[in-house]
């Protein structure tokens, strides 16, 4: 077993204290820029008062392969705002004038090769970043990139999916820190109605290979899908069902109170699982 849990960075002393309330983690993705860094700003900040336990930003990137057309759309319009790598860096520095919450860049390889792995490292880690997920890179890919994040002592966190052997969880897990991050399905993200029937095996076989918190993401959306997660996970990915939230709403006023209220009810279904699970157990 490997990727024992360093207990020094924000996220791992929030997952540290939701294991010892027994309550399954929020994570909340949202594409920084979308549609401005400062609407940006006041939607980190409504998440966070709500109860969102960490925060993923996505670095908008103009091929962005992972993602499905909801996040798609939030990468084209942020991209439209001028939104760039350091942009979404000078963002996280004017949100930790207000909050502590876990905060966790997401972003594709390349803004972050642009940038220059030690520049980009020094300055995420300057400005308040907690991790870092790159999406397209590889664990085999991914030693220097590591090395020089954790000198920053930046968390990495990499995904495993369904098609991943135990071999290849072994390797996932020994490279990711902060949690491991499983994709629930194959494919791109997006909000679903339900969630895979093989999960629970998918997340008992990764239970073998790391003692890192475990959190589920791509098609996580509904309070009955965190109710289910409670059993299994550590944590719960909601990302697309807000972005569309964000698509939606008249104005970034609007989008945070609607944010506000997604993330109350998620949380509410979280600890209303749990104490179902202690009265069954």
């Amino acid at each position: 077993m490997t990727s024992a849990p360093n207990n020094s960075t924000r996220i791992s002393r929030r997952f540290a204290e939701l294991r010892a309330a027994g309550e399954l983690g929020i994570i909340a993705y949202i594409t920084a820029g979308d549609p401005t860094l400062d609407a940006t700003h006041k939607f980190v900040l409504a998440l966070a008062e709500a109860g969102a336990d960490v925060i993923e930003l996505g670095v908008p990137f103009s091929d962005p392969l992972a993602d499905g057309p909801t996040i798609q759309r939030a990468s084209e319009r942020a991209l439209k705002s001028g939104t760039t790598l350091a942009g979404v860096l000078a963002l996280v520095e004017r949100i930790r004038k207000s909050s502590q919450v876990p905060l966790v860049l997401f972003s594709y390889f390349n803004p972050i090769l642009q940038m220059g792995l030690e520049k980009f490292a020094a300055a995420a880690a300057g400005a308040g970043v907690d991790g870092v997920l790159a999406t397209d890179l590889t664990p085999e890919e991914s030693g220097d990139c590591r090395r020089i994040l954790h000198a920053h002592r930046l968390d990495t966190v990499f995904l495993a999916a369904p098609t991943s052997s135990d071999e290849r969880l072994k390797i996932i897990s020994a490279c990711s820190t902060g949690f491991l991050y499983i994709i629930s399905r194959t494919g791109v993200t997006g909000a679903k109605d339900s969630l895979p029937e093989e999960l629970p095996s998918l997340l008992r076989r990764a239970r073998h290979f790391t003692e890192l918190p475990i959190a589920v993401g791509f098609g996580i959306s509904l309070p009955g899908h965190v109710s289910v997660l409670g059993g299994l996970a550590d944590g719960a990915v909601v990302g697309s069902a807000l972005v569309s939230e964000i698509e939606k709403a008249p104005t970034p006023d609007a989008a945070a109170a609607t944010l506000r209220d997604r993330i109350l009810k998620l949380k509410e279904a979280a600890r209303h699982g749990l104490s179902r699970r202690e009265a069954i157990t």
